[in-house]
């Protein structure tokens, strides 16, 4: 199953063992349009509900990215709060249904991660990545705030760890660092050491019970039930903020930098 939007694309493979992977692109740096979003939810919805599906590997495409955070020429035709809700809810799905998923979801993070990029790989339930692999949360820099991806990345690093990155919008933030923070379980130094190291990973859960693992995916996901309404809610502050001329200001002179 595949879907080729706006230049990007979602792909769903599901093997012999029951690992299905998930793979998510597009050529500017794996920034994602709404409508990639949209169907990078509904994907992660039906390899949750496959039945020949037991473990779900969550991947992008390409080299050094992982994923760009948003796409920045859609922000800037935003015209209207109801248009910037619709946009900022496009993370709001995906980390959703990485949360009600009955699968645990393992991501391999091959490259930098920005704001939703940051925000999919600590919604997943185990992460291993690269040393290239380092992270930013850049939205206060253009004018808006990591309000949808903040519930999911400081679940996963705390609160502390949340701050520095929210805050000191304009650092990268080294593997190293989201390694000792959390986010990542392992760091190898190449893609094939990643790869292989997910694939054994996935192997191993495909064949442990789904049952236990259903269970213990609900566990760990407990206290986040308030998400289904928190998330939409921070989606309609970034909405209301995009519009502003600071931030359309700010993502002019950041596409002018390019």
């Amino acid at each position: 199953m595949s879907a080729d939007l706006k230049g990007g694309s979602v792909e769903l493979t599901i093997d012999n063992n029951g690992v299905g992977t998930i793979t998510f692109g597009h050529p500017a740096s794996n920034s994602l349009p709404g409508a990639v979003l949209d169907v990078l939810a509904q994907i992660i919805d039906q390899a949750s509900n496959n039945p020949n599906c037991t473990v779900i590997v969550l991947k992008s495409s390409g080299d050094r990215t992982f994923c760009a955070g948003a796409s920045f020429d859609e922000l800037m035709t935003i015209q209207n709060e109801k248009e910037g809700l619709e946009f900022f809810s496009g993370f709001s799905r995906v980390i959703l249904a990485m949360r009600r998923s009955t699968k645990l979801i393992i991501c391999r993070v091959q490259g930098k991660a920005v704001g939703g990029g940051v925000g999919i790989a600590a919604a997943a339930d185990y992460a291993l990545a690269t040393s290239f692999a380092s992270v930013k949360l850049s939205e206060l820099a253009i004018g808006i705030g990591p309000f949808v991806v903040g519930p999911a990345v400081e679940r996963k690093i705390g609160t502390s760890a949340f701050t520095a990155l929210a805050i000191d919008a304009a650092s990268w933030y080294d593997a190293n660092w989201a390694k000792e923070q959390g986010l990542y379980i392992q760091i190898f130094d190449d893609a094939e050491s990643l790869d292989k190291a997910a694939d054994a990973l996935a192997l191993r859960l495909a064949a442990s019970n789904p049952e236990a693992m259903a269970e213990l995916k609900r566990a760990l996901w407990t206290g986040t039930e308030h998400w289904k309404t928190l998330l939409p809610e921070r989606a309609a502050i970034s909405g209301r903020l995009v519009l502003s001329d600071f931030t359309r200001d700010a993502i002019n002179r950041f596409k002018a930098s390019k």
